[in-house]
């Protein structure tokens, strides 16, 4: 009989051709897909709470597949790592109910935007952080920031090759905060349209830089229309933080990995 496991993973997404697998490989699917199934001597499917595009990294990913192998936690931690390229990582491994679905039980994601706010472009963190060359002021993207929260139709912030049914999603959080020469954005919603975060953020630092009032943002939100918002901002800055689920699943705290970001103010 099969088992369910799932897995914690971070990842480099500037390593990767996104998370989706792909013919030619490069995906941060077909490398964990090839390590597990060494592992578990079979061939492994897995599917991921939220799917990532290129260039996006992950902090706490979370993944489940079912396999007829019977192996430790410790083999589906250190021995997939083991074959893993270094720019990928399982964290934590825990076998769950088959009623237990990464993508469909998951109650919220967090993401993280780390934006490097200076005159003068990054070189070490280029990968691994945005960059907007003009100052910003927090206060007036805090005010915009509000008026995303709650449930909205949010088309005027999805990618037009977005495949999404329905637009409308709950936004339950959006935090900005300055750390030195670094401004971090923190958002928390039910589920995301597909550039959703990046939109949103590009948004805000128009607002931060002072081309559009903080109430610009509510007008984006009534029309819909993405072609009136602002341009969507590089992937490199963008973290899959955190998933949350019910505390039935038992899984490892989706918390607290902030300190793992490769780049530090």
């Amino acid at each position: 009989m099969a088992t369910r496991i799932a897995l914690g993973i971070e990842y480099d997404g500037s390593c990767f051709l996104g998370w989706q697998t792909q013919p030619e490989g490069g995906t941060v699917q077909d490398a964990l897909q090839t390590a597990l199934s060494g592992i578990a001597d079979e061939v492994v499917r897995v599917t991921c709470a939220g799917r990532t595009d290129r260039g996006v990294h992950a902090l706490g990913q979370v993944v489940h597949f079912d396999t007829l192998a019977e192996r430790t936690d410790s083999a589906w931690v250190r021995g997939v790592n083991a074959m893993l390229p270094g720019a990928v990582a399982v964290l934590w491994s825990q076998p769950v109910t088959a009623d237990f679905h990464a993508r469909y039980s998951a109650l919220s994601r967090t993401y993280r935007y780390v934006l490097l706010n200076r005159p003068v472009r990054p070189a070490l963190a280029a990968r691994h952080a945005g960059w907007h060359h003009a100052p910003l002021a927090l206060e007036p993207m805090r005010e915009a920031a509000a008026l995303l929260l709650g449930e909205h139709d949010f088309s005027a912030f999805r990618a037009a090759e977005c495949q999404a049914k329905n637009p409308v999603r709950t936004m339950h959080r959006i935090d900005i905060e300055r750390k030195g020469e670094y401004v971090e954005f923190t958002l928390r919603a039910n589920a995301w349209l597909q550039h959703m975060v990046r939109n949103i953020v590009g948004t805000l630092v128009y607002v931060g830089k002072g081309r559009h009032p903080p109430r610009w943002t509510k007008q984006l939100l009534e029309s819909g229309d993405r072609s009136l918002a602002a341009p969507t901002f590089g992937p490199e800055g963008l973290y899959l933080d955190a998933v949350e689920y019910d505390s039935r699943w038992n899984l490892p705290a989706a918390a607290g990995r902030h300190a793992a970001l490769p780049v530090e103010s």
